[in-house]
């Protein structure tokens, strides 16, 4: 059972990530020759509205799954992808429209992004402790790989058709997004079991943990997520590539970072959640590095390589950074054992927060994706050139090192606690 609805999961979440990452590509269609004359500006603003509009939802998204059911709320939240879908194909044929109204439609495209908080939060309650990590790395990276299939679907477009055909990629969304609401209604189940409970969400939301667990995946989700969006305009302005030559690299950083998801699960619980995400902050550093360096020299391989890296090391933080938020609440009930709590109602009431955490936590994570694509606007309206922005995520991937080595890290004196166990 529990099988079952992670792979329907997956797959709804996979076409959410896709939908939510459409104007990543629609962007490369957006041409002097198409009639569009936005700016590089404009169109990181625009990107960075509908990373936006995901964050945000997946706040009532996670909410959603025990107050409606897992499968039912799956099912409603893919059949409304269908509006942002269809808005989309109608939006990139038609130049004329108003910047304004051209971004508060295409913001629409923020509802696939809150697919993921629902998803994890349902599919946490299926698994045993000992699995989530793989459960949870495999569902997320199942979704994550929709950023890379819809700019492989971009790739496949231009190089058939050239950017004349943008609106056939938002177009054969749609019968995918039939075939994912069939099967989230024919092959998940509501848990009765699965209920939140507000007040210990609201409590947990006060903790030290929950904050920090926020930051941390900020700097890994929000990284991958911002970067991919990034991505396809970045190799445009930075480096001068054509819609086809953009989109023929954009799709693999996407991809690298959404296979290696699952891989950063299993590492955490080989190794332990905070070692792996302490020594992936140091690496996704030296690879920004590297990323500044090929800015700096104009050196196309360079980026393409070290961005590489840093989007697969964005990856395996994702799965790191999420096993460790069950882990925690799992040391939290123990806690609560040794301190007279019965064990059944201690495991029932921490794993029911960390349910909610884990979409919440996702919430803010997702923010890092908006403040990406803000500081390479930033950068671009005043340098021209991305450098400045990458030099500030190395300085953030540091803090966020010191961060995870101070709360998770060091040896307390005490007896271990939640932070400890999350090693």
């Amino acid at each position: 059972m529990a099988h079952r609805n992670l792979w329907a999961s997956i797959l709804a979440e996979h076409l959410g990530f896709s939908v939510w990452s459409l104007w990543s590509v629609l962007v490369l269609f957006m041409t002097p020759e198409t009639g569009f004359a936005f700016t590089p500006e404009q169109k990181f603003l625009l990107i960075s509205v509908v990373s936006l509009v995901g964050a945000v939802l997946r706040v009532p998204y996670t909410l959603a799954v025990p107050r409606f059911g897992g499968r039912n709320w799956t099912l409603v939240s893919v059949v409304v992808l269908v509006v942002p879908t269809v808005l989309a194909a109608v939006l990139v044929q038609r130049p004329d429209t108003p910047f304004w109204l051209f971004v508060v439609l295409a913001a629409t495209a923020g509802l696939g992004g809150g697919n993921f908080s629902s998803s994890m939060a349902n599919i946490n309650f299926y698994f045993p402790e000992r699995r989530k990590g793989w459960a949870l790395g495999l569902n997320a990276g199942g979704g994550n790989i929709g950023v890379a299939t819809v700019q492989l679907a971009g790739l496949a477009v231009i190089a058939a058709f050239t950017v004349e055909a943008g609106p056939l990629v938002p177009l054969c969304y749609l019968p995918l997004l039939l075939l994912a609401s069939w099967a989230s209604w024919r092959f998940m189940d509501n848990l009765a079991t699965a209920r939140a409970d507000t007040a210990a969400q609201l409590a947990a939301v006060r903790e030290r943990d929950f904050w920090t667990m926020s930051v941390l995946y900020i700097g890994t989700f929000g990284s991958f997520i911002g970067f991919g969006f990034a991505f396809g305009l970045l190799l445009q302005n930075q480096f001068d590539r054509t819609p086809l030559e953009a989109a023929a690299v954009t799709f693999l950083g996407p991809l690298l970072g959404s296979l290696v998801r699952p891989v950063g699960g299993w590492l955490a619980d080989r190794f332990g959640g905070a070692r792996v995400t302490a020594w992936n902050f140091l690496a996704m550093a030296a690879g920004t590095g590297l990323v500044a360096v090929a800015t700096v020299q104009g050196s196309l391989p360079l980026f393409v390589l070290s961005f590489g890296a840093v989007f697969v090391l964005t990856g395996v933080g994702n799965g790191s950074t999420y096993k460790m938020i069950p882990t925690i609440y799992a040391a939290k009930a123990e806690n609560l054992v040794a301190g007279g709590t019965p064990r059944t109602e201690a495991a029932a009431r921490t794993k029911r927060v960390a349910s909610a955490m884990l979409g919440l936590i996702g919430a803010v994570g997702a923010l890092g994706g908006v403040a990406i694509n803000l500081v390479f606007r930033e950068a671009f309206a005043a340098t021209g050139s991305a450098t400045p922005a990458f030099i500030a995520f190395l300085v953030f991937y540091l803090a966020c090192l010191a961060l995870t080595w101070l709360c998770y890290l060091r040896v307390p004196a005490a007896a271990p606690t939640a932070g400890t166990a999350a090693r």
